[in-house]
C-alpha cells in the first residue's frame, strides 16, 4: 500500500502544501497512524479515501500551525480577470472541484443541470428522461457527497480564520 500510493499521496499534499520536505513527512506520518489503527478499521474501509484525506487533514492543520509565519494578504495572488483572490478561495475552489468529481457521472450531470444551467427539476427529469423524484434523489445524493467532503475543509478554514 506504501510503494503504490506514497508518490501520489506526496503529490496531492504538494497541491496544499509547496514543500516536498514537510509533505514527506506527513504522508510518513499517516502511513504511521493507519499501520498502529489497522486492527481496529472496519474490513471494508476504503483506504486510498482514508489516506487521501487523512493526507489533506495532515497538510490543513501544517498550514494552521504555521500560520503565524504567514500573513494572508501576502499570498493573495491575481486571477485572470485582475481581481485579487486569497488563497483560501483557491483552496475552496480546488476543494470543490476534488468533490464534484467524487459524484458519479450521473449524478453530477443532473446536479449541473440544476446549479449551472439554473434548470427546473421538471426541465431536467424531461431532458433526461427521468422522473421528478429521480432528479430530485440525485440532486439531494450530490449535496450530500459535497457536504460531507467540504464540511471538514470549512472546518479548518474556520478554524484558520479565528486563529490570531
Amino acid at each position: 500500500m506504501f510503494r503504490l500510493n506514497f508518490e501520489a499521496l506526496c503529490k496531492f499534499g504538494m497541491t496544499y502544501i509547496n514543500d516536498l520536505d514537510p509533505v514527506k513527512d506527513l504522508v510518513h506520518e499517516v502511513f504511521v497512524k493507519l499501520w498502529e489503527r489497522m486492527d481496529k478499521m472496519p474490513k471494508n474501509t476504503n483506504f486510498k479515501g482514508y489516506l487521501y484525506t487523512s493526507v489533506r487533514n495532515r497538510c490543513f492543520n501544517y498550514l494552521r500551525d504555521r500560520k503565524q509565519h504567514l500573513q494572508i494578504e501576502d499570498t493573495e495572488v491575481s486571477a485572470g480577470n485582475g481581481e485579487p483572490q486569497t488563497l483560501m478561495a483557491q483552496e475552496l475552489k480546488r476543494e470543490i472541484d476534488f468533490a464534484m468529481n467524487l459524484i458519479p457521472d450521473k449524478c453530477r450531470e443532473i446536479f449541473r443541470l440544476s446549479r449551472e444551467e439554473e434548470l427546473t427539476y421538471a426541465e431536467i427529469a424531461r431532458k433526461q428522461n427521468i422522473s421528478v423524484k429521480t432528479v430530485e434523489a440525485q440532486v439531494s445524493k450530490a449535496l450530500k457527497i459535497l457536504r460531507n467532503h467540504l464540511s471538514d475543509f470549512l472546518s479548518v478554514m474556520i478554524i484558520l480564520l479565528l486563529v490570531p
